[in-house]
């Protein structure tokens, strides 16, 4: 057995990076704080603006924009990019003829990044965190990186079938729990003598449980009031925990494992095809855009109509789940070629470059999103959970924003890398990192 050379394997260094992933990836970070932000600052208003927040006037309009341009397209855009990287990270240690280094490297990289996740979860208190579960499905794409891209998109829209499926199945329960719950207690309410079979009974406390899902006032003003606690408090609270646990078990197998790694997928294939390295002609993107938009936004208008009048029934919520991710696909590979236009066009040139850095930074910069907004919402900071309605949520992503804007090109004019970023290379490298920029 020969031994393995020794292989000088860096970090990317400024040259060497794509701008156009940076930019894109700035985006794509950015625009997860607009979803991200009202499981931050409200009780179980994510999917139901009907439980807190407000779901009438402007803060309607803001969810309604939401659903129609956001709802899965940034996390959707995010995770692709994590794809793209992880085929510009690999394909260059082995053109440097690193071999078994490479997938040291590389496997390294991706515990830490777990590691991470399950601090990000349980210390810093961001249940809605996508560092665990990219880095679990990143642990299984190594195998993947010679796959054609066609084959890889096949894979990737396989999974994205087989999860809309899922979706159709849980309607068709939902909507038979709905249907003999209902005349469960028209029966009771028609004839209140009437005995009820066991059959009636277990549809009456299926229909029961389901309607649960529909959160009271009570619970609201639960959630609120152990959000204002202190910090080990809320650390420790049972429903936290639960909450955490479902994310970090349940959710990633019900439902990461159709959306995430499929788009990871999808991403790998993209970044093949140059389509992100922005190699590919103005016709090409225009009309990637066009597509994307005309059949993504038709299918979220359906899916948003679906939700709007029925004033948010819980069973016509599931029935919008059976297209949601054929809108959010689509809607993706809009947002995908109106960006690349952008970046191709040349304008806003100093918008790009700010865009470019919060990109290079996007695990410092995700993290305090994080930092930020449960200092301002907890009990153990400035108190604001359940304070504000839905749309004055944005004020704060928008301030959100203006700083990392600023913030993100200043730093990288004295340092290499951000500060999460310089840590996790250190520890994958298994070596001190140079930090400082040195003009």
């Amino acid at each position: 057995m020969t031994n393995q050379p020794n292989v000088d394997l860096r970090p990317v260094e400024r040259g060497d990076r794509i701008n156009s992933l940076d930019i894109i990836r700035g985006i794509a970070l950015l625009g997860i704080l607009l979803m991200n932000i009202t499981g931050f600052g409200l009780a179980y208003a994510y999917g139901d603006p009907t439980n807190s927040g407000g779901a009438a006037g402007w803060n309607l309009k803001v969810w309604i924009m939401d659903n129609m341009f956001f709802e899965g397209t940034m996390r959707g855009l995010f995770t692709m990019l994590f794809g793209a990287g992880f085929i510009l990270l690999t394909t260059r240690g082995i053109e440097k003829g690193g071999g078994i280094a490479v997938a040291d490297l590389y496997y390294r990289r991706i515990l830490w990044l777990l590691l991470f996740g399950i601090i990000h979860v349980y210390f810093m208190l961001w249940y809605g965190d996508i560092l665990y579960p990219y880095a679990l499905f990143g642990l299984m794409i190594f195998p993947l990186r010679n796959v054609k891209a066609k084959h890889l998109v096949m894979a990737g829209l396989i999974l994205l079938t087989i999860g809309s499926l899922i979706s159709v199945k849980h309607y068709h329960e939902d909507l038979k729990t709905k249907t003999e719950g209902v005349a469960v207690e028209l029966l009771k309410e028609q004839n209140q003598d009437v005995k009820l079979t066991e059959a009636h009974e277990t549809a009456l406390a299926s229909w029961e449980d389901f309607k649960k899902n529909k959160k009271t006032e009570e619970q609201v003003n639960e959630a609120i009031e152990e959000n204002l606690q202190g910090y080990w408090s809320i650390v420790m609270s049972k429903s936290r925990l639960n909450r955490n646990g479902f994310m970090q078990a349940n959710l990633v197998y019900e439902l990461w494992i159709w959306d995430i790694l499929s788009f990871m997928l999808l991403g790998i294939a993209f970044f093949k095809w140059r389509i992100f390295q922005g190699e590919r002609t103005i016709k090409f993107y225009a009309i990637l855009m066009v597509i994307g938009y005309v059949v993504g936004l038709s299918v979220n208008y359906y899916e948003t109509m679906l939700h709007l009048n029925s004033n948010f029934d819980l069973v016509e919520m599931s029935k919008a789940d059976q297209t949601y991710q054929l809108g959010r696909l689509f809607t993706t590979l809009g947002h995908i070629g109106l960006f690349m236009l952008f970046i191709k066009s040349g304008i806003l040139r100093f918008l790009q470059n700010a865009l470019a850095a919060v990109g290079k930074m996007a695990l410092t910069n995700y993290l305090m999103h994080t930092i930020i907004c449960t200092t301002f919402f907890l009990g153990y900071g400035f108190g604001m959970f359940g304070k504000l309605q839905r749309y004055e949520l944005y004020y704060v992503v928008i301030s959100i924003w203006i700083i990392q804007l600023i913030y993100s090109p200043i730093w990288l004019k004295y340092f290499r890398y951000g500060p999460a970023e310089w840590l996790w290379r250190s520890l994958s490298y298994m070596k001190k990192q140079p930090f400082r920029r040195v003009n």
